[in-house]
């Protein structure tokens, strides 16, 4: 085949529709547990999640929130996927094997919003969110409606379990009881509502029966049937860890922050330093993102290091 720039545009052409077509139909987990939020800089400023207003008894004055002296940002990141082309392939019209290549591309482009969130989820133990403390923690910092503080967990050690009545409800029930007893900086209950247990594959068995038998292992009823939807990942790099989650709110408990979606680029000019001197041509995906944290409160982990 003659190369041409006739012949590169068509080949780059049809590589982009291929790239267009895998990244529109790929499926994605990661609007289940975050929100997605749009990004015009280099960075986000999430101050705002440290007070979230609540309707009050207007008597007097309004009580206006102030944010808090926590500064809580999430700076993008650069992503690419690049594959070369060799003009002898294009010359040989051996131009098959880029398809496969282009389409992984459009996959892997589309899972990019997976990897960040679930890789947040993944570092939840280990990274501060707005208020200072580790996103999963035994200690954040709330006030007590008197003027006080008290330190609030969201965080727990037992495995998931569904072998007993009393093992689901020291796991399970633990967390759902704990979220639902949240309360906001005045001592006013939040209503969470969880409605998502997240879990990697070595727990999927387990969580789906405790969201779907009526009876548990030791033929006790099951209290917990169809009270949350299960969402298994292989992201998660745990076997022992599992996460409760409230996503029926406005905010999430994660946040996939978008400064540019993945877009197919490709440089195509014959006569660039890399085609005269070493025959490639390139295409490939480029995006900017980054993942991080909503409130806390929506979210709760087990490390699931206690039996």
């Amino acid at each position: 085949m003659l190369v041409n720039k006739g012949t590169v545009d068509a080949l780059f052409t049809s590589l982009k529709a291929i790239f267009n077509n895998a990244l529109a139909g790929a499926e994605s987990n990661w609007q289940k547990i975050a929100m997605k939020v749009p990004s015009t800089t280099g960075q986000n400023d999430y101050a705002w999640l440290s007070k979230f207003p609540k309707m009050r008894k207007w008597i007097g004055d309004k009580a206006v929130k102030s944010l808090e002296a926590f500064k809580y940002t999430v700076k993008n990141d650069d992503f690419e996927a690049t594959i070369e082309v060799d003009r002898n392939d294009i010359e040989d019209d051996n131009l098959g094997i880029y398809n496969p290549q282009a389409q992984m591309a459009g996959e892997s482009a589309k899972q990019l919003p997976d990897e960040i969130v679930f890789a947040a989820v993944n570092a939840g133990f280990t990274t501060e969110c707005y208020d200072g403390q580790y996103f999963f923690d035994t200690d954040h910092p709330v006030g007590d409606g008197k003027g006080g503080q008290v330190s609030v967990s969201n965080k727990g050690t037992k495995k998931l379990s569904c072998a007993t009545l009393a093992a689901a409800q020291a796991s399970y029930g633990a967390a759902r009881t704990v979220m639902r007893k949240m309360k906001d900086d005045e001592g006013r209950p939040l209503n969470i509502r969880p409605n998502v247990l997240l879990v990697p594959p070595a727990l999927e068995d387990t969580a789906n029966l405790l969201m779907t038998v009526d009876k548990l292992e030791d033929g006790k009823p099951n209290p917990y049937k169809g009270t949350a939807t299960v969402v298994c990942d292989g992201r998660l790099t745990s076997d022992d860890a599992w996460f409760l989650l409230d996503t029926t709110q406005a905010v999430k408990p994660f946040i996939y922050q978008e400064r540019k979606a993945p877009v197919f680029v490709s440089q195509t000019d014959a006569q660039s330093d890399e085609v005269f001197s070493r025959k490639k041509f390139k295409f490939g995906a480029e995006a900017r993102a980054a993942g991080g944290y909503g409130f806390w409160q929506l979210a709760y982990a087990s490390d699931g290091s206690v039996a």
